[in-house]
């Protein structure tokens, strides 16, 4: 099943970010650290135009620290991109944030022509978290919930610095189907959206993979390849009591489990994808996209021949 979720506030966003982008001169782009290529707003590439662009991945304290350090050359790699790592640990973020700003812009600056920077990222990304800390107080609503900053804000971190927040926002449709997923997991799409035991058995499956070990340690399963997604979750139900009548296991509440320690770390330090795995999901969902539409106009031809 495909999973989407663009509530009608985030049509207004998209709206406000276009009109915005014309006097920016930086936009800061927020990706969660472990899944950065499904975290990458599609439309928000559209909508910049070549502008200078600063990726964020944040929360990389809960993500692989070689698969940061890949998708972070990466990035690092494209014109007129600068990467970088954020997480809680680090004490001074809008010091290497304006100085990074102003390597990517260096003709602007001072009074008379104050840099212009807006920040943007899918929901739950932790963008009002990091405003609140460049300020040093509650600037931005922040919460484990996504869609929680609905308006944009403007935050001067210097004379000669404004930074223009606005709302998380997703795209009109997720291409990608591991996206969808992995979106879901880490929270970023509403719990309304998604099936919980569809996205924890997806998380099951991949986690079993590239890390099994970490499955064992958290849940002290032996032997973790030797399971489906769906006899993992039951073992997982199981062993930490989600059960109901009859003995047996109550797989919503294992679901629920399996994704709330993926998004607060307890499995260890986990990426979703790898630049070179997202690429092939990439294509192969351009593929699976260009094909549907081609059946769509197939369809609506046919309709419009057919005799009354």
């Amino acid at each position: 099943m495909a999973i989407q979720w663009f509530p009608g506030h985030m049509h207004l966003t998209r709206k406000a970010i276009g009109e915005r982008i014309k006097e920016i001169d930086v936009v800061i782009e927020m990706l969660d650290a472990r899944l950065p290529g499904s975290s990458a707003n599609p439309m928000l590439a559209e909508l910049i135009k070549g502008k200078p662009a600063l990726k964020i991945l944040s929360k990389q304290d809960l993500a692989d620290p070689v698969r940061t350090a890949l998708w972070l050359d990466h990035y690092n790699a494209l014109p007129v991109v600068s990467a970088m790592g954020l997480d809680t640990s680090m004490t001074q973020p809008s010091k290497a944030l304006i100085e990074a700003c102003r390597q990517l812009a260096p003709n602007r600056g001072g009074m008379v022509k104050p840099m212009r920077v807006l920040i943007c990222g899918i929901p739950n990304v932790g963008k009002s978290t990091l405003i609140n800390t460049l300020k040093g107080k509650r600037a931005a609503k922040t919460g484990d919930e996504a869609g929680i900053t609905k308006q944009e804000l403007r935050i001067a971190l210097a004379d000669d610095f404004y930074l223009y927040d606005t709302p998380g926002v997703l795209w009109p449709r997720i291409i990608v189907a591991q996206s969808g997923y992995n979106l879901a997991a880490s929270g970023a799409i509403g719990v309304n959206a998604f099936d919980e035991e569809e996205v924890a058995l997806e998380l099951l499956n991949y986690l079993m993979a590239h890390y099994p070990q970490a499955l064992a340690d958290r849940y002290k399963i032996e032997n973790v390849p030797s399971y489906t997604d769906e006899t993992l979750l039951e073992a997982i139900g199981f062993g930490r009591g989600a059960m109901q009548s009859g003995g047996r296991v109550n797989t919503t509440k294992a679901a629920h489990i399996v994704i709330h320690d993926f998004r607060s770390g307890a499995l260890g330090r986990t990426t979703l994808e790898t630049p070179e795995q997202f690429a092939l999901w990439l294509a192969e969902g351009k593929k699976a996209d260009a094909e549907r539409t081609v059946r769509k106009e197939a369809s609506d031809k046919s309709k419009k021949t057919q005799p009354k």
